[in-house]
């Protein structure tokens, strides 16, 4: 089994960060930490080149994060996936076998979060696995 978290580098995702640490080390299970990458539009050129951007804003925004759990002895995996937040979440939370799924929150009211489509919402709602959701502030 494993824990999955969602990161972004966000302000709910970095104290999402170290509770999914604490929560690795407590079932000495390996941390997957997953950023949603799906790029805005479909085709040509321009959707090429804003993908591979969010894909580096992706990958250097786990860079960081996995220093983090470096830090604190948890073994990570890191995955860029081409698909919306939640998507993405769902589907590494599937392969691998996840005992959670660890996400930030902004703070956003529950009507606010429904109609806008947050990633916490929706993993809620959408979500076999269990579904960790950490609020911004302690």
């Amino acid at each position: 089994m494993s824990i999955v978290l969602g990161y972004d580098e966000s302000p709910g995702a970095v104290r999402a960060l170290h509770v999914a640490i604490e929560v690795s080390a407590a079932f000495g299970e390996p941390l997957v930490m997953v950023y949603g990458a799906a790029a805005p539009g479909a085709l040509g050129e321009e959707y090429t080149a804003h993908r591979d951007a969010v894909q580096e804003v992706g990958r250097t925004a786990l860079g960081h994060a996995v220093a983090v759990a470096d830090e604190a002895g948890v073994r990570t995996t890191v995955e860029v996936i081409d698909q919306k937040p939640a998507e993405a979440l769902i589907e590494a939370a599937t392969r691998h076998a996840a005992r959670f799924i660890v996400v930030g929150s902004w703070g956003e009211s529950p009507l606010r979060g429904a109609l806008l489509g947050s990633t916490p919402h929706k993993l809620l709602h959408l979500s076999r696995t269990p579904v960790l959701c950490v609020p911004t502030e302690p």
